[in-house]
């Protein structure tokens, strides 16, 4: 299940500017991004994220099923990505460190 008002985030390739492709999106209920044109940057932090993905973690495994996928790629990013792997463009901190210590502020405030 896809959540309501997802995004789907592309770069201008003709499959995904595309009317049919457009229109299958909007009957998924999902909004259409796309970045813009000559600028590289727009997709680099997703295309970052799904390179790691696909290195650290899926190349180890063959599924079966889409949902056995699924399950993998949830256990990695809620298991691993966001509360082990250290990230340096936070520091060298965790997602879940960095989030821990702005809401610590936030109730401090």
């Amino acid at each position: 299940r896809i959540a309501d008002e997802a995004i789907f985030h592309s770069d201008r390739g003709s499959n995904y500017t595309s009317g049919v492709f457009g229109e299958k999106l909007k009957r998924m209920g999902m909004r259409q991004s796309v970045g813009r044109t000559g600028v590289c940057w727009d997709n680099a932090m997703a295309e970052s994220f799904f390179s790691v993905l696909k290195n650290e973690w899926l190349s180890r495994f063959t599924f079966s099923t889409r949902d056995k996928a699924r399950r993998q790629v949830v256990r990695y990013i809620e298991g691993f990505y966001n509360r082990k792997r250290l990230h340096s463009g936070l520091g060298y901190q965790t997602p879940q460190e960095v989030e821990d210590q702005y809401l610590t502020r936030q109730s401090a405030a």
